[in-house]
């Protein structure tokens, strides 16, 4: 699903923000991304999502080269990859059913096949009925259940989320990251990148470590498949 092969990320005065980076996630895996702020997570995430290219080294998602990704096929591929984020980034000036339905609208959906499949994410996350609310009216935890269920919405082959349990409290984050779980038992590839290393322990799946731009642990010792 997932491979890096000797990936490298320098940016404009010098700075490098990951330095000969390989790992593979098989299809179907569900895997941690761990590291100190500055570590160079959000930066993997970004090389994934094609939101930055790499200095070096080949990215490859579904066995497609990235570093051969035209600008015409960029919408496409990334119709395949759900993002969460830690501040949902949501619109307030629209509803719950209307976030969700973003990304439907713009793969140019129409508006019946585009509400079945909100309501369908919109009850997977438990929020059926507040899909007429406004996002503000409700709780952290229940907008990144909003954010979650606009990222799965297209029924992606692969979750990325950035920091998703960032601003919650212990409990809400087990749940957030159960409902992770729960799309990773109907097939759906799972990253996360997070600093919770309590969270993270509790689950046992595996751990992707980075220090200062390089990985020093590719994997948990049940799950290796890095080379």
């Amino acid at each position: 699903m997932i491979k890096f092969d000797a990936v490298s990320k320098r940016y404009p005065g010098g700075h490098e923000a990951l330095s000969n980076i390989s790992f593979h996630l098989e299809e179907g895996a569900f895997a941690f991304l761990t590291g100190h702020s500055g570590a160079g997570k959000s930066t993997l995430l970004k090389l994934i999502m094609q939101m930055e290219k790499a200095s070096s080294g080949q990215v490859f998602v579904n066995n497609q080269n990235l570093n051969r990704l035209s600008k015409r096929q960029l919408p496409y591929f990334r119709r395949n990859i759900g993002l969460v984020f830690q501040d949902h980034q949501l619109l307030f000036d629209r509803s719950v059913f209307e976030n969700v339905a973003l990304p439907l609208q713009i793969a140019g959906y129409d508006s019946r096949e585009a509400g079945r499949r909100v309501r369908a994410a919109l009850d997977k996350v438990g929020l059926l009925k507040k899909e007429n609310q406004n996002p503000i009216a409700l709780s952290g935890g229940e907008q990144q259940r909003v954010g979650i269920a606009r990222a799965v919405v297209n029924k992606p082959a692969l979750l990325l989320a950035d920091e998703p349990t960032g601003n919650l409290d212990p409990q809400l984050s087990a749940e957030i990251m159960e409902l992770f779980e729960e799309f990773n038992r109907v097939g759906v590839s799972v990253l996360i990148a997070s600093h919770d290393l309590s969270l993270i322990a509790k689950l046992q799946h595996r751990i992707l470590t980075l220090e200062h731009g390089r990985m020093i642990q590719g994997a948990t010792k049940k799950t290796v498949s890095d080379y």
